[in-house]
């Protein structure tokens, strides 16, 4: 079904592996179409709790496909990269940025290099786990471009101003460990298992956890970056009592009480 890209799906999870390893993954319109279509089938499928984006060979991707990038030197459009975004759209519509809206955990397995336009797709998921010998590296300055795709508005919120700026201007590589300590990723795991790891965590979340509640969590903490504590607090507040009435929270008390797992309904059941 798809050409640059693999889906598969195991319960609990599905796992999207960006697929052109002759390109180091490299990004094209194709595979951004394949791309979208993938995460809105999982989002659909009952049987999927997280999804889990990963890349085949020794990139996960290397950024734009270097064909774009030459027609967008060159006067052209780069295939309608260089469009202005459609009007009407809100703050998790972008390019990347949908994932944010997506109503399920979306991981991050980095096996490989990430570069360029690819370094806001990883940011844009939920959580990042890296191998110890894969890289992250801006690019953009030593493109003559910018901070794409709200890059400038994410990597703040995890690394704070000055390090963003470092490594916005410099374009130097970050390997696993300074990842991890600058808070670029949750966790540094051998590339042999990396995705043996996220699939686990995904498992772990299914066993243990409401479909709805990591839905709804997920969605508090984006909204809830745009507004100060008062507002935050008081939409905690009307969740929290919708939530008291959902089967979810029953049979949480009940698998407590009962010192059983939960047995939580699937989004989408």
């Amino acid at each position: 079904m798809y050409d640059q890209i693999r889906y598969e799906v195991t319960e609990p999870v599905a796992i999207i592996t960006l697929s052109r390893p002759e390109a180091m993954n490299a990004w094209t319109d194709e595979m951004e179409g394949e791309f979208r279509d993938a995460v809105a089938r999982a989002e659909a499928d009952p049987l999927v709790v997280g999804i889990v984006i990963t890349g085949d060979g020794r990139a996960f991707c290397a950024g734009a496909d270097m064909n774009m990038l030459s027609s967008l030197s060159s006067g052209g459009d780069g295939g309608g990269i260089a469009a202005p975004p459609p009007p009407g759209g809100d703050d998790f519509s972008g390019k990347y940025t949908f994932l944010m809206k997506s109503p399920k955990p979306v991981i991050a397995a980095i096996n490989g290099a990430v570069a360029g336009m690819a370094f806001p797709l990883v940011l844009a998921c939920d959580l990042r786990f890296m191998a110890p010998d894969a890289v992250l590296l801006t690019a953009f300055a030593q493109r003559g471009l910018i901070a794409e795709w709200g890059l400038s508005w994410m990597l703040p919120r995890l690394v704070g101003p000055a390090v963003t700026l470092d490594l916005l201007f410099s374009s130097r590589k970050v390997g696993g460990e300074e990842a991890l300590r600058l808070g670029l990723v949750n966790g540094v795991v051998p590339a042999e298992a990396l995705v043996a790891h996220c699939v686990g965590y995904v498992r772990e979340l299914a066993a243990k956890c409401s479909p709805t509640s990591l839905s709804i969590m997920k969605r508090q903490v984006y909204q809830q970056l745009h507004v100060g504590l008062g507002a935050a607090h008081d939409d905690a507040v009307r969740l929290m009592v919708e939530s008291f009435g959902r089967p979810d929270f029953a049979e949480g008390v009940r698998s407590f009480l009962e010192k059983r797992p939960p047995n939580f309904g699937r989004l989408g059941a």
